[in-house]
């Protein structure tokens, strides 16, 4: 789902005009990439948390020319699922689990 399709979704409810839902589509994300911005967790229950994670700098390499590089250190988000959304998932039919992979044709 993208982001306009969410806010295509929150419009269909009918609780909102497109403007409205875009507006607090965008607030929401926006209080949470400050939120995260500011080292703060981010905790929805039932959905998940999300946090900031340091990262050290270490020497990668270039796939395309094998040659070393030198990756900074760095602070990214991290998305930990909570428990009710990963019941959700893990029971949906969709993309059936077969042989320990995911049968996915779309990969």
């Amino acid at each position: 789902m993208t982001k306009s399709e969410l806010i295509e979704a929150i419009t269909a409810r009918g609780e909102f005009t497109r403007a409205r839902a875009e507006l607090v589509v965008n607030c929401v994300f926006d209080t949470m990439t400050d939120a995260l911005r500011s080292a703060e967790g981010i905790e929805i229950r039932g959905f998940g948390s999300f946090s900031v994670r340091p990262y050290r700098s270490y020497t990668g390499r270039n796939p395309r020319t094998g040659q070393s590089v030198t990756v900074a250190a760095k602070r990214l988000p991290f998305f930990k699922v909570g428990k009710e959304l990963r019941e959700i998932v893990n029971q949906s039919s969709v993309h059936p689990i077969t042989n320990g992979t995911d049968s996915r044709d779309d990969d």
